[in-house]
């Protein structure tokens, strides 16, 4: 799988290159257009909705390949996070465009458990190997920070961070409201070394 992007970063769209019979996840909306003989099915049986949004589609390619272009629904850029299979990463929820088989959502994962304190939170983990392509509300930044420095950020603008930084979660206001499904009230401090992604428009 490999993936192309243009039109970045006002309005990325990415084409992501099949090898033959090779198949990708992304959701139904986001695809524009596709080359002929690449088929789509539905990940989510019988069509099942969450949270109003259509279930992830699986694209694959015919016996002699293939591409697929993807676009998210809103403005901003389209970011291919490539994944080495030592390191996994934490993502924004809202950032998920596509995936490869080759990398998985690791449900449950014990660093956001304790994070949130067991809650769904804002974020998922991703782990193996290949790009994890992600959707942006605007250009990407990265802060590569050395040992010991550290930087707080708002969720709503935080993309991705692997798994080998720090990172805890605290209130801006104890005694304002705070959800740690959305965000709201809170914000991230992160102690290097290593690199922090974030979208330069809030998401």
């Amino acid at each position: 799988m490999e993936v192309h992007t243009r039109h970045t970063p006002a309005f990325g769209v990415a084409r992501v290159v099949l090898r033959p019979g090779e198949a990708v996840q992304a959701g139904p909306d986001t695809m524009l257009a596709t080359s002929f003989g690449v088929t789509e099915v539905s990940a989510s049986r019988g069509g099942i909705r969450a949270q109003g949004k259509p279930g992830p589609s699986v694209f694959t390619a015919p016996a002699e390949g293939g591409w697929i272009d993807l676009a998210p629904a809103g403005a901003g850029d389209v970011y291919p996070l490539e994944f080495d299979g030592k390191t996994g990463w934490c993502v924004a929820k809202d950032a998920f465009l596509a995936r490869p088989a080759t990398v998985r959502t690791d449900h449950g994962w014990p660093g956001l458990q304790a994070l949130f304190g067991g809650d769904s939170g804002f974020l998922e983990h991703y782990s193996g190997v290949g790009p994890l392509l992600l959707a942006c509300a605007g250009p990407v930044d990265a802060f590569k920070l050395g040992a010991r420095e550290v930087i707080t950020l708002r969720p709503g603008f935080l993309l991705a961070y692997p798994d080998t930084v720090q990172c805890r979660l605290r209130a801006v206001d104890p005694s304002g409201p705070q959800s740690v499904r959305t965000g709201e009230g809170l914000v991230l401090d992160f102690a290097g070394p290593g690199t922090v992604l974030v979208q330069a428009r809030k998401a």
